[in-house]
């Protein structure tokens, strides 16, 4: 009989779920950047021991395999996880780690973080080392003018200050 008219024992299957994809990006992290990588996995793992505790059934099930797929997703993450510590910088010049004040063309002052892509929050001004306003930045120094490519159109920015913190 075919398997598709049998019923089976949602008991005892487990379930896995596909890996969520890397990013094809090496991972550049700051030493906070790595250590709150290694957070988010630990605290996932305290996640899966608390659902392995409870009753088993389709919905702690799928839990758990979120829980799993997320484990392996942080592991891959601190694994090919690259730190480069921010105060080893050229302090005038913009690269990974740096806070950058930029003037925009209508006079507006923005504050960007360049961050790795685990703690990039472009609402909170933190922006991905890969993002396109980061590659129009970095390698740049104080006083430059960039021209930042963006769907609207381009911009210039002037950097007005680099920090290191």
């Amino acid at each position: 009989m075919s398997k598709a008219f049998t019923k089976e024992d949602d008991d005892t299957e487990s379930i896995r779920l596909d890996d969520l994809p890397q990013s094809p990006h090496p991972n550049l992290v700051t030493p906070q950047g790595l250590a709150d990588l290694q957070a988010r996995l630990e605290a996932r793992r305290a996640d899966l021991a608390g659902l392995l505790a409870a009753p088993e059934d389709f919905d702690s099930k799928m839990a758990v395999a979120v829980a799993e797929r997320d484990i392996r997703f942080l592991e891959a993450r601190v694994g090919r996880a690259i730190v480069v510590d921010p105060k080893g910088q050229a302090p005038d010049v913009v690269a990974f780690g740096a806070e950058v004040d930029v003037l925009t063309e209508d006079d507006r002052r923005i504050n960007f973080a360049i961050v790795g892509e685990d703690a990039a929050d472009p609402a909170r001004g933190k922006i991905s080392v890969y993002s396109p306003i980061a590659r129009a930045l970095i390698g740049e120094t104080l006083g430059s003018t960039v021209e930042w490519r963006k769907p609207s159109g381009n911009e210039d920015l002037e950097i007005e200050a680099i920090r290191f913190p």
